[in-house]
């Protein structure tokens, strides 16, 4: 089953991000459990100066696919000003924005996936200086990393 679902969000990635590969996805395991782990996401998110836009539950739909888990959950962040700039500039990139993170539940870990927000700079071409998508790459990882070392 965790194979199974890793390959669902495997999949996930590659539909939201055209052209991703598996270097192309930025992946961490948290030690933590779900809600300690959600915690430490959004705390991290929003001390980089990004705000939560939404969080979006996924599970209604994984159960009805069979798999067992109450604990999936899309969450959308971004800087608004931002996101309406990039939207001005290049609109082929409103499917993409906000940036998401997909965090679930295994077992009594929590890992969280997202799309290498350099894949956006592919997607923007020339209108949009790729400047922005490798500081929210570097933004990514770090906010990760708090969320790995979170206690």
């Amino acid at each position: 089953m965790t194979r199974r679902f890793l390959f669902f969000l495997f999949f996930w990635a590659l539909l939201y991000a055209p052209g991703a590969g598996a270097e192309e996805i930025i992946m961490v395991r948290s030690e933590q459990p779900f809600p300690e782990t959600m915690l430490a996401l959004q705390e991290s998110i929003h001390d980089h100066g990004y705000t939560v836009t939404r969080v979006q539950r996924v599970d209604i739909g994984l159960t009805g696919m069979g798999y067992k888990t109450d604990k999936y959950r899309v969450v959308f962040a971004g800087k608004p000003e931002e996101i309406r700039k990039l939207i001005k500039q290049a609109p082929q990139l409103i499917p993409y924005l906000p940036p998401k993170i997909s965090i679930f539940a295994e077992g009594e870990q929590t890992i969280l996936v997202a799309a290498n927000p350099k894949l956006y700079a592919r997607i923007a071409g020339d209108k949009v200086d790729p400047v922005i998508f490798e500081r929210w790459t570097n933004d990514l990882r770090s906010i990760f990393h708090d969320v790995d070392v979170a206690k």
